[in-house]
């Protein structure tokens, strides 16, 4: 019948708990109210609201359109709607400084319980127990309005794996693996708790001073009304809104294995304010990012780096626990909270694996389980070319050429593009001296931010994590 779904919620969570590359499922969510919010519909839900806005300009800078550097306007959606369409009545309205094609708008990281903590009733229309999480409704999600070119810096989330249903319109995302790490030049400036953003823009990526951006592979899709992108942990994405309005609405799905990463987060606050909170402070220093009130003091820094360190002992065991009397399920058990940008990361790898990565010694027989095709499409990787790398552009695929493969599966058709792999297995560092990077180029004093790049280094937060859990436990 029309109403039965390609997948049982069993199956749905399976899925979502072991698939570690990105995929979009296709046809779980035609009976789900929330499909109908529209920025018109939303408007009349939310009767005047004031929602915040991000104002950013349609540039292709070399450098990333941080938080920090954007505009903000409070309106609402009527409001929005109008300036999205160009009409004239914005002229003196809350956008009347920013011209509609020179300038983007972004309602992000809306939360459904506060937008609608009046009308509780609305957190049905968003049914996360289609895919095996009984009880996640909209109160647990978060909801995203864009116009044409809006569009979220290229960042990975410490924590959880990321379900994004797409309402209105397309977005289109630029994902790439947790090995990629170090060619995005990772950095926690502006800080933000649990987003490691990068410093390429990977729409318009700066070769010369990332040269190491050309050993990444993205993989690339375009998101269309209806469709639900899973993005697993870890996973690097930059994402873009392609059309004249966006609607989204996502969900982070917390684990127990975030613990780990609860506590490399406490680590990274702590460092980052006592650094940052000594030097004095200067007006063009932007660090903390908007969604950051205040920077912590060291007394309360600590204090949750503590109640972090307890609380991963007391989730080990738990899980000790758990295995010696296991239950009928054996999935991951998925915590029932949602905190403001905490999208908890599963932080627990197999021995042996490369940090930020996952093993791979079982990776081609869960593959072999996964149900790929028409209703579960992979997002496979994009070729690259050397010269349309070199001219500082990475390709856009539209994510609707799809085709079957031998085995059955959906694929991109390939492109004529080949990945680039440099010969020079040496890194890069971050922060080159100069632009040329050359032998006898005038050196630059080295800042507090150069400091903090180096020492706040996914690698090196995990290495002194897991120094610290090693040291409680003895």
């Amino acid at each position: 019948g029309e109403d039965v779904k390609p997948f049982t919620p069993e199956k749905a969570k399976e899925i979502v708990m072991s698939l570690q590359q990105p995929a979009v499922f296709c046809n779980m969510v035609g009976d789900w109210p929330a499909l109908r919010w529209n920025v018109k519909c939303l408007s009349a839900m939310l009767d005047g609201k004031m929602i915040q806005f991000r104002i950013g300009l349609k540039t292709t800078d070399l450098v990333p359109q941080f938080e920090t550097s954007c505009s903000y306007v409070k309106a609402t959606l009527e409001e929005f709607l109008a300036w999205s369409s160009g009409q004239p009545s914005c002229l003196s309205g809350p956008f009347s400084c920013f011209e509609h094609s020179r300038y983007w708008a972004y309602a992000d990281y809306k939360y459904i319980a506060q937008m609608f903590e009046d009308k509780a009733e609305v957190f049905q229309d968003v049914r996360w127990s289609d895919f095996g999480l009984p009880g996640r409704s909209g109160k647990e999600s978060t909801l995203w309005i864009g116009s044409e070119g809006a569009n979220t810096p290229c960042h990975l989330d410490s924590y959880g794996c990321n379900l994004v249903l797409q309402v209105q319109g397309r977005k289109r995302w630029h994902l790439f693996p947790p090995g990629d790490t170090s060619f995005l030049y990772p950095t926690r400036i502006p800080y933000e708790e649990s987003s490691v953003f990068s410093k390429v823009n990977v729409a318009n990526p700066d070769l010369k001073r990332f040269p190491d951006f050309r050993n990444t592979t993205a993989h690339v899709v375009t998101l269309t009304p209806g469709q639900v992108l899973l993005v697993p942990r870890h996973w690097w994405h930059y994402v873009e809104s392609i059309d004249p309005i966006t609607v989204s609405i996502n969900s982070w799905i917390e684990l127990d294995a975030d613990h780990e990463a609860r506590v490399e987060e406490a680590i990274t606050r702590t460092l980052v304010c006592a650094l940052k909170s000594a030097e004095k402070p200067s007006d063009g220093d932007l660090w903390l990012n908007p969604t950051e009130v205040e920077a912590t003091s060291h007394e309360i820094n600590l204090q949750y780096l503590n109640k972090a360190v307890s609380a991963y002992f007391k989730c080990q065991k738990a899980s000790m626990s758990e295995q010696a009397h296991p239950s009928s399920s054996g999935a991951e058990q998925v915590t029932s909270t949602s905190c403001k940008r905490r999208k908890r990361q599963v932080s627990c790898e197999p021995e042996g694996s490369n940090l930020l990565t996952h093993g791979s010694t079982s990776k081609g027989e869960k593959f072999q389980k996964i149900p790929f095709g028409p209703h579960l499409i992979q997002v496979l990787p994009q070729s690259q070319d050397k010269s349309s790398m070199d001219a500082g552009a990475v390709e856009s695929d539209n994510g609707d050429h799809l085709h079957k493969n031998e085995g059955g599966h959906f694929e991109k058709l390939p492109r004529t593009r080949k990945q680039l792999v440099t010969s020079n297995d040496c890194e890069t560092p971050a922060h080159p001296l100069c632009s040329d990077s050359s032998p006898n180029a005038s050196q630059t004093a080295l800042s507090t931010n150069d400091l903090l790049d180096c020492l706040l280094n996914p690698h090196i937060i995990r290495l002194v994590a897991q120094l610290l859990l090693e040291k409680r436990s003895v």
